[in-house]
């Protein structure tokens, strides 16, 4: 059944170019320009422990991604072996498959938003006040796992080259998009591709602004889907619960720390599942407790006995002869 299957060897994935790295010292380098425009326009756009934390979780993000780069490209070539289709590589496969890349990277973008345990591998990237391009440093050390939502893509028979071209291509994105110093873009760009403009809305903890813009590089996503939002008001970023720490692995495990703590206190496999994939912020122990001590209060009213007047004794409300 596998004998004509091709290997990682036969496609030469050794040798495929890795863009992000090549990019790396270009991002680098406008990082500082951003923060040296901050500066001169003594805007509070940086902070150096902020910017440190982002640059060492992103180094280390790299490292792993190098050290684990050749189980992601054995799962996208298991997945091309048994697809029923195979793609040929043309320059309209590379157009076709970074748009349905993106259609993925949406749904996964938004499930790690409303179900907890994915925002736990996703909550680092919102976890700084501050919106710069060094933001763009922030993913968290165990996001790999959402390639189980790319699995569709690869099914539908993209050459493997293809897919991690067009995957690197649409990280490299990101970069530029975390800026305030890009303002509005014109009206056909705004509308068709994910901008600074709509991504500063994603980064906001403004009640009005949460879950909105999930669109990696096409913002049409959202507008097709109902999660979109214009940018009015200069956002407030970070999370809707602050972390005051510049820790890297703090700041990649601590709403897993907290879910544990949770999942902990959970009475039966049901409400811990409600825990590990309810919405962030839905508080399951809180809320059940607060409902045990209402029952109580309810239990202990109904309970009490109603005063009545035995046989024998006079009513304060009737006259004495």
């Amino acid at each position: 059944m596998f004998e004509n299957h091709l290997t990682l060897q036969d496609v030469g994935a050794d040798n495929w170019p890795n863009i992000i790295i090549w990019a790396a010292p270009i991002m680098f380098f406008l990082v500082f320009v951003e923060w040296g425009i901050s500066l001169y326009k003594k805007r509070d756009s940086y902070d150096g422990k902020d910017f440190l934390a982002a640059s060492t979780i992103g180094l280390v993000n790299v490292g792993i991604s190098a050290l684990i780069k050749f189980a992601i490209f054995g799962i996208a070539l298991f997945f091309w072996n048994i697809s029923p289709f195979k793609i040929p590589v043309t320059w309209w496969s590379f157009i076709f498959c970074f748009f349905a890349l993106d259609l993925a990277r949406y749904w996964a973008h938004r499930v790690s938003h409303e179900q907890r345990f994915w925002w736990a591998t996703h909550i680092t990237h919102h976890n700084s006040k501050k919106y710069n391009f060094s933001v763009s440093f922030r993913l968290g050390w165990v996001q790999h796992i959402k390639i189980i939502f790319f699995i569709p893509v690869m099914l539908m028979g993209f050459d493997p080259f293809v897919f991690f071209i067009c995957h690197q291509i649409a990280v490299l994105y990101q970069f530029w998009i975390h800026t305030e110093y890009i303002t509005k873009l014109p009206a056909p760009i705004e509308y068709f591709f994910t901008t600074p403009s709509h991504h500063r809305v994603h980064h906001a903890s403004d009640e009005h602004y949460l879950d909105k813009n999930y669109g990696s590089t096409f913002i049409i996503w959202d507008r097709i889907f109902g999660t979109f939002m214009e940018e009015k008001e200069r956002p407030t970023y970070g999370i809707t619960k602050n972390v005051d720490s510049y820790n890297p692995i703090y700041l990649n495990f601590h709403e897993f720390i907290d879910i544990v703590k949770d999942v902990r206190k959970a009475e039966s496999i049901s409400e811990g599942w409600k825990i590990l994939f309810s919405k962030p912020g839905a508080e399951i122990i809180k809320n059940r407790d607060l409902a045990r001590e209402k029952a109580k209060q309810v239990a202990y009213q109904d309970s009490r006995p109603t005063p009545s007047l035995s046989v024998n004794e006079n009513s304060l409300l009737k006259k004495e002869d």
